[in-house]
């Protein structure tokens, strides 16, 4: 086969830095919506052959193949040239009926006997059989490739099965020309040749395997020989660009696949975007779109579950951990035992834990990736590939509220330097007013947005004083736009709430930098929460007077918020002397949000339809989403400069003290949730990153 010339590698200049991509691809990505988990992995090969052109003015093209593999053209007795005729024989005869010969042709393609070789085992051949036998006719069937027609489809299948990978590098070579000649005869061939390539992606195992009368081959060897296979096919054929990304898409593991399966596949899907660069961009996205699968299946899992088996999950996790650090070899039974009531809990328990491991292994993996490209975070490269990210962030991370994970591949690398933090916070924005966006997608922007600069520890004073002023800005120009408002109504008014609630989010966290440090007295000592408690602070200009136009109005965004994110902020403003809202709270509990509502059942539908009953007060509160909890994922988490990077809570114990101390002292030993919790937090990472 004659040598393929690798592609440049040349990359196209990119923009000056400071400018911003547009988040959506111009160009709409081949791989679609993704699809749930339910989705059916059978793919139509016709419809796949669909994709590749068919304009009638065009034939065609033909390719033509080289037979120089420096391989011996005379095996035993039988000769090329006999194989050729024979194959011809057997083709044609098919054509007219007479299927002897050709059901002949199809046993010889048939799958041969694998076996795994002892070290030192003979290599003498314990039977009759003529291993290099099937070499010619591979040969052949490639010259005679022309009179495949569709009537062919039985002996296709047969040469698609054939073990091909685990034979010598000359076989391998040969059978590729012979998969690039069945390509060249009709569409359908071309997509059943995809099909059974892309299928290797989940066969191949790390151990050494073999057919008889071959040596072993490696895993790294079948690996090598398939990639060169299907470069080769895409170099001939570019149109097949579209028909791998659907198969790739569509034969992805399962989420409840093992570990091993993921990283396997997903190492095929890298060095597919080696050979081949420019389905680069859509092979991260189903990388990530994946993960972020993953991600929020194991949130919905263990929100769903009772606290036993988190516990369990947690417990398995740090074993593993510890394992790796020890070489402790118990098993997971032994450390479920105190948790484990059934067969049933056992089962979930270990696919939880299957999953949060397979999450966890392609992080790790993916900011190995990308790590190395931001050593200069301020470079083009970085730039480019930050903007990349940023645009599958926005594509196939933001729509799911429920992932908590797979955006801190952002959220580490917008902490790089200060420009990838403007990047990051201008595409937000972007997003958060950008009037094309679904509500819920412009929502989950804005908790994005307060929880980056809530968290981020490197975004600084004056962004942070911005981003509440914008904020502040929104939610008076709403209120002002909206004075028929009858009530609270989260449904219909939760762009609004959202915003308030991102406000009170960041104040809990980044106060501090809401003061004018020019005009406060001297005796402050700002890495003393404590000395601020009880002073009169010159707070943000607006910042007292706006929030309380804003709670005081019709709209009552301290009944839609969350009551905990609330009642942080009663606590801290209250004694920091921003504002008391202790009265409006107190109030709000005669307050029913169901006589405000407008869903389905005020305008005339059904009760079913809203998704909810009205007289479940927790459904009429703005739903908590602040997307930079702490991360917990034991291995991906070395990435992560948490001690510089990450603002953790820190909780001031002097709000203890005095009149409120019993009822204080009650709230400090609850422990905070993601979803209807406090914001204090008991993680592993309350130790790192807290904010002075």
């Amino acid at each position: 086969m004659a040598a393929v010339t690798p592609l440049s590698q040349k990359q196209p200049r990119l923009p000056p830095p400071s400018t911003i991509r547009p988040i959506l691809r111009k160009t709409p990505s081949v791989l679609g919506k993704r699809r749930a988990d339910d989705e059916d992995k059978n793919i139509d090969i016709m419809d796949l052959s669909r994709l590749l052109p068919s304009s009638p003015t065009k034939k065609r093209k033909t390719v033509m193949f080289s037979e120089n593999l420096n391989v011996v053209k005379d095996i035993g007795s039988k000769t090329l040239e006999d194989a050729k005729r024979e194959v011809k024989q057997a083709l044609e005869g098919h054509s007219r009926g007479d299927d002897e010969d050709y059901d002949s042709l199809k046993e010889k393609f048939a799958p041969a006997p694998r076996r795994k070789r002892s070290p030192g085992e003979d290599d003498e051949e314990k039977d009759d059989s003529k291993p290099q036998d099937l070499l010619i006719y591979v040969m052949a069937l490639t010259s005679q490739a022309p009179l495949l027609g569709k009537s062919c489809s039985g002996l296709i299948k047969s040469v698609l099965k054939c073990a091909w990978l685990e034979r010598d590098e000359n076989f391998s070579r040969a059978y590729i020309q012979l998969l690039a000649a069945l390509s060249s005869v009709q569409g359908s061939y071309f997509a059943q040749v995809l099909s059974m390539m892309v299928d290797k992606f989940s066969e191949i195992r790390s151990s050494s395997s073999s057919v008889l009368g071959f040596e072993p081959a490696t895993a790294e060897q079948k690996k090598q020989r398939l990639h060169l296979g299907l470069r080769y096919l895409l170099e001939l054929f570019p149109a097949g660009k579209q028909i791998i990304l659907k198969l790739v898409d569509a034969k992805f593991p399962y989420s409840q696949d093992s570990k091993m399966a993921h990283m396997q596949y997903i190492d095929h899907l890298l060095r597919l975007k080696t050979e081949r660069p420019e389905l680069g961009r859509d092979i991260m996205e189903l990388i990530l779109s994946r993960l972020v699968k993953l991600d929020v299946e194991m949130t919905l899992d263990l929100e769903n579950d009772d606290d036993e088996t988190t516990a369990a999950v947690i417990r398995l996790l740090e074993a593993s951990d510890a394992k790796s650090d020890d070489g402790d070899d118990s098993d997971n039974d032994s450390v479920m035992s105190d948790e484990e009531d059934s067969d049933e809990k056992t089962r979930r328990v270990l696919l939880f834990k299957s999953k949060l491991e397979t999450m966890d292994a392609i992080l790790d993996l993916l900011f190995s990736i990308y790590d190395p490209v931001f050593e200069n975070p301020d470079s083009v490269e970085a730039v480019e590939s930050f903007q990349d990210l940023l645009s599958d962030f926005s594509n196939v991370i933001l729509p799911h509220l429920k992932s908590r994970h797979t955006q801190y591949l952002v959220f580490n690398f917008a902490l790089k330097s200060p420009q990838l933090v403007e990047l990051f916070i201008g595409t937000l924005f972007n997003i958060a007013f950008e009037s094309t966006r679904p509500p819920v997608v412009k929502q989950a922007a804005v908790s994005y947005l307060a929880s980056f600069t809530a968290r981020g520890a490197k975004v600084e004073r004056e962004q942070v004083q911005k981003i509440a002023q914008t904020f502040l800005d929104y939610i008076d120009h709403f209120r002002a736009t909206h004075t028929s408002c009858r009530g609270p109504d989260v449904r219909k008014y939760g762009q609004y709430y959202a915003y308030f609630q991102g406000l009170l989010y960041i104040f809990c966290f980044r106060w501090r930098d809401l003061i004018d440090r020019e005009l406060c007295p001297p005796t402050l000592d700002w890495d003393d929460p404590a000395s601020f408690i009880g002073q009169d602070l010159p707070w943000m200009a607006g910042l007292r007077t706006r929030l309380q136009a804003n709670i005081s109005n019709k709209l009552n965004p301290l009944k839609c918020c969350s009551p905990f994110i609330v009642d942080e902020f009663a606590r801290l403003s209250h004694h920091l002397r921003l504002i008391y809202i202790y009265p409006q709270i107190e109030k709000n509990k005669n307050v029913q949000l169901s006589q405000f509502f407008t869903g389905s059942y005020a305008t005339g539908g059904a009760l079913r339809d809203s998704g909810f009953e009205c007289d479940n007060e927790k459904w009429t509160h703005l739903e908590t989403c602040f997307p930079f909890d702490p991360f917990q994922l034991p291995v991906s988490k070395r990435w992560l400069d948490l001690p510089n990077s990450y603002i953790s809570w820190q909780h001031l114990t002097i709000l203890s003290k005095g009149e409120e101390e019993e009822e204080d002292d009650e709230d400090d030993d609850e422990e905070g949730e993601a979803d209807g919790r406090s914001i204090q937090e008991d993680t592993a990472t309350d130790d790192e990153g807290n904010y002075d």
